[in-house]
C-alpha cells in the first residue's frame, strides 16, 4: 500500500483538489480513494488501461461523488438571537403539534407493530437505515420503504384528527 501511495499520491491529490476546494474533504476523499484502489486492485486489466488511468478514474469518480454529497447538504446560516427570545415565549402559534398533544401517540398506536418497531429503532434509538437493516435482518430497501410508508400513514392519521377551521363567510 505504501508503494501505491508513493507512486500515485500526487496524481490522486491533484485530481481530488481539482474537484474539492475544502482541504479536509479532499483528505478524507483521498483516503477513500486509496481504500477503493486497494479493494479493486484485482480488477485492474493492464491490457485495457495503464495503472495511472485506472487510479485516475477511481479518483475522479470518488471526488465527484464527494462533491455531489456536499451539494446535497444544507447550508446553515447563523441564527439571529433577537428572534429566538421572542420565539421562546409560549404561545399557541409556537405549538409544534396542533390540537390534542396525545394525537401523535394515539396515531402511532394504530400503525402495524413492525412499523412501530422500526420507528422505535430509528427515532428513539437513533439507528441509521443500514443499522436497522443489520439488526432486523430486513433488506435496506424494505426498511426505508416501511419507514417512509409509516410516516405517510402517521401524517394522514394526524391530519384526519386535526380539525379544519372554515373561514367565516
Amino acid at each position: 500500500m505504501k508503494e501505491a501511495i508513493h507512486q500515485f499520491g500526487g496524481l490522486v491529490w491533484h485530481i481530488t483538489r481539482k474537484y474539492l476546494r475544502d482541504r479536509t474533504a479532499a483528505e478524507d476523499t483521498v483516503q477513500e480513494i486509496f481504500t477503493e484502489i486497494w479493494q479493486k486492485a484485482g480488477r485492474f486489466e493492464p491490457s485495457l488501461s495503464s495503472p495511472n488511468t485506472f487510479v485516475g478514474m477511481i479518483a475522479r469518480r470518488r471526488a465527484i461523488d464527494c462533491l455531489r454529497r456536499q451539494s446535497r447538504q444544507p447550508v446553515f446560516e447563523p441564527i439571529d438571537e433577537a428572534p429566538l427570545a421572542a420565539a421562546s415565549s409560549p404561545s399557541p402559534a409556537n405549538e409544534s403539534v396542533p390540537g390534542d398533544p396525545d394525537a401523535a401517540m394515539n396515531a402511532l398506536k394504530e400503525l402495524p407493530d413492525e412499523t412501530r418497531n422500526l420507528f422505535e429503532l430509528h427515532f428513539r434509538l437513533g439507528l441509521t437505515h443500514g443499522e436497522i437493516a443489520e439488526k432486523t435482518g430486513l433488506p435496506l430497501g424494505t426498511v426505508k420503504t416501511r419507514l417512509r410508508r409509516g410516516l405517510i400513514a402517521l401524517r394522514d392519521r394526524m391530519s384526519a384528527r386535526t380539525p379544519t377551521i372554515e373561514p367565516a363567510s
